[in-house]
């Protein structure tokens, strides 16, 4: 970390280096200065695609990561935005001042010429502030249970609490049945140890990416400073004992199924990110856990818990298994199939904005190897072209049901598919596969089209 009164000196420096082509930036994008001028450095190339009043992108970002006790990476965010930048290019000598002050052998005369600019002054105090703002939440963080709600990745345990009532009641054989005491005691008992499960898996990816989420989601909990690794670890260590326990303690709802999806769910989630295995590391194989979990584990695996312990099929040991159900069930099977391609959407559509980071610590996923312009239109044609495919084929099979009430839910799932694919492609429009926050916001659009895709679950029979 540097001295304070060379924070004020790089503010100044910043101000009055940019001082026709710069508009500060709002007070509302200095809330969380360090982390939201670390996400702007996604890259030289993108320097130049920048609004005006970010053009210097590269030298807010050196001045961040100065904060963030960073100096080696400052230099080289400095040196980019030298080369590129018109304007930093113009103010050679000013150039030359920052790299000595982030290089920590700066002198005193320089200094005092560079406090004395005046026209820094207002927006070298605004974003001081900001810096100090930070660092109170720092030391004063929010409570725990707003911290670890953030540390749940709360778009994935959204998706997982969406995702077991409506393969509870997929698997119900009449609507009725899905509304027993019995069936919703099942239901709700299957939600603790999966929750718990997801909070661990996100959980452990958080602690062993910590140097990656620093430049690609500075805003996490640990990275932000608000949770400790070491309270993160308890966490998530309480969290996985509590959930398999669940899975194994029970002699009704510790199902087959249930067990399978824990277990199964688990081992995965840790052999991605845990080293020295981390499979995030090998693309195919990391899309693979996230395809497998997000497929086959979570949907057929409570599709079978709940036809065993909620609707008679401990009855029979093998019309409640897993591979029954896959086999015999056409519903079980189609959602299998359904979310195991949106699952693998999600996995590679996650790592394009996350190019900076991931390159950086060597973590070569499909948008480092063949390029974020590839991997977001690939991902981006297969979702519209499943959401087309499932609601042409419900639509047709809408002709053919035997009763009304099918004939009623297969239309609705058939034209909500087809408005969820016209919705992907409405929403990639415009859309630049380089610039981080315009990919992120797609990428949170295709979980809201998830969570969406669960709600229309139950009517796909």
């Amino acid at each position: 970390m540097v001295p304070s009164v060379d924070l004020l000196l790089l503010v100044t420096l910043l101000h009055s280096s940019v001082s026709t082509a710069f508009t500060p930036f709002p007070p509302a994008t200095h809330a969380s200065t360090v982390g939201h001028l670390i996400r702007l450095r996604d890259g030289s190339s993108k320097f130049h695609q920048l609004p005006n009043h970010c053009r210097l992108v590269g030298t807010t970002a050196a001045y961040a990561e100065v904060v963030a006790g960073r100096s080696e990476d400052a230099a080289e965010d400095l040196n980019e935005a030298a080369t590129i930048d018109n304007t930093t290019n113009n103010n050679k000598k000013k150039t030359e001042e920052l790299l000595k002050i982030v290089r920590g052998d700066d002198d005193d005369d320089d200094d005092e010429t560079l406090s004395n600019t005046g026209d820094g002054v207002s927006f070298t105090n605004e974003l001081t502030a900001a810096v100090n703002t930070d660092a109170t939440k720092t030391k004063n963080p929010p409570p725990f249970p707003v911290v670890l709600w953030k540390f749940t990745r709360p778009h994935t345990i959204i998706g997982s609490a969406f995702a077991i009532p409506s393969l509870h009641m997929l698997a119900a054989p009449t609507l009725r049945a899905a509304f027993s005491a019995q069936a919703l005691a099942v239901m709700v008992y299957a939600m603790i140890p999966a929750l718990l499960m997801n909070l661990y898996i996100t959980g452990l990816n958080q602690i062993t990416d910590v140097e990656i989420d620093k430049i690609n989601k500075p805003n996490l909990p640990i990275p932000a400073g608000i949770l400790s690794v070491r309270n993160a670890i308890i966490t998530v260590v309480i969290s996985l004992i509590a959930s398999l326990a669940m899975g194994l303690l029970h002699p009704v709802y510790g199902t087959e199924g249930l067990n399978v999806a824990l277990w199964g769910s688990g081992i995965l989630g840790t052999l991605y990110s845990l080293p020295p295995i981390r499979l995030k590391r090998f693309p195919v194989l990391a899309a693979f856990c996230i395809v497998a979990v997000r497929g086959a584990i979570i949907n057929a695996s409570f599709f079978a818990h709940s036809a065993a312990a909620a609707y008679g099929g401990m009855a029979s040991a093998t019309g409640s298994s897993i591979l029954y159900c896959l086999k015999n069930n056409s519903a079980c099977f189609r959602s299998s199939m359904f979310f195991a391609v949106f699952g693998l959407v999600i996995a590679l559509m996650k790592d394009v904005p996350d190019v900076v980071g991931d390159r950086r610590a060597n973590v070569r996923t499909f948008s480092v190897r063949i390029g974020q312009n590839r991997v977001f239109h690939g991902m981006r044609w297969l979702l519209s072209g499943l959401f087309f495919a499932v609601g042409g084929s419900f639509l047709r099979s809408a002709w053919i049901a035997p009763t009304a009430a099918l004939t009623v839910g297969r239309v609705l799932t058939g034209c909500s598919s087809i408005l969820a694919g016209l919705s992907v492609r409405k929403e990639a429009q415009g859309v630049n596969p380089e610039d981080s926050q315009q990919v992120y916001d797609f990428y949170m659009h295709l979980w809201k089209l998830f969570y969406l895709s669960y709600l229309a679950l139950p009517f796909a029979r």
